[in-house]
């Protein structure tokens, strides 16, 4: 196994983890606007109001999104157990 194999794995375990943290992150970010945008226009400063929209976001998309994560985690993890026997020298 040389040095373009290892760097394939690296990059598919890479963009596994952005495409799974993807979602949390998007509607995190959402919600987080979403709030920024409702105090400013009412000038409430309570750090409670943005936090819990964000929790309820992310809770959410685990929920809806979870299934799909799963999955492909355990396809890469299945990719890269199997490129076990190749590492040998």
């Amino acid at each position: 196994m040389d040095l373009d194999d290892f760097l394939r794995i690296a990059q598919y375990g890479i963009e596994t983890a952005m495409f799974v943290s993807a979602p949390v992150l998007i509607f995190g970010l959402t919600a987080g606007v979403a709030v920024s945008i409702f105090q400013a226009a009412t000038q409430i400063n309570d750090q409670a109001l943005a936090f819990i929209p964000k929790i309820g976001a992310s809770v959410a998309a685990l929920g809806f999104f979870g299934s799909w994560m799963i999955s492909k985690m355990s396809v890469f993890a299945t990719y890269a157990f199997n490129q076990i026997p190749n590492v040998t020298m």
